[in-house]
């Protein structure tokens, strides 16, 4: 029971520093230098982790994140979150600043191994973000 609490906290302050508080200082203490990561948009590893998220941050400065809900099962921890934010600052998935206010849903998947996250899964409203962005047409 301890290693659930432990994992449920590890990914609420990683949550919480990162895309609460938008800071990437401490990714080491949260993230494998080897980090999976099975989001395409998203490089490999802690660097590409942080490459991104510097990215999401200068394109988006009014990025926000909400937890609404946290599961811990063994050595993963579901996340159910609501973001918004407004593609303002510059570029970002090969687009420009679009001025587009976005607001869509994810369930975050992690593994976690040896008090870090080692692996992550989303699944986003890609269709409602792209189709905020203007990138594509909703049907």
């Amino acid at each position: 029971m301890n290693d659930l609490r432990s994992n449920r906290k590890l990914v609420e302050d990683f949550l919480t520093a990162v895309f609460i508080n938008h800071d990437l200082s401490n990714l080491g203490r949260f993230l494998r230098d080897d980090y999976i990561q099975h989001n395409p948009d998203v490089a490999q590893g802690r660097a590409g982790f942080e490459a991104f998220f510097v990215t999401t941050f200068k394109a988006m400065p009014d990025f926000r994140y909400t937890i609404k809900q946290i599961v811990a099962d063994g050595d993963r921890v579901w996340v159910y979150s609501r973001t918004t934010a407004t593609h303002t600052g510059g570029p970002w998935l090969d687009m420009p600043p679009s001025g587009s206010r976005l607001d869509f849903d994810v369930v975050d998947m992690f593994r976690l191994q040896d008090g870090k996250i080692v692996e992550h899964w989303d699944v986003a409203d890609t269709l409602g973000l792209f189709s905020q962005l203007g990138k594509v047409k909703a049907p």
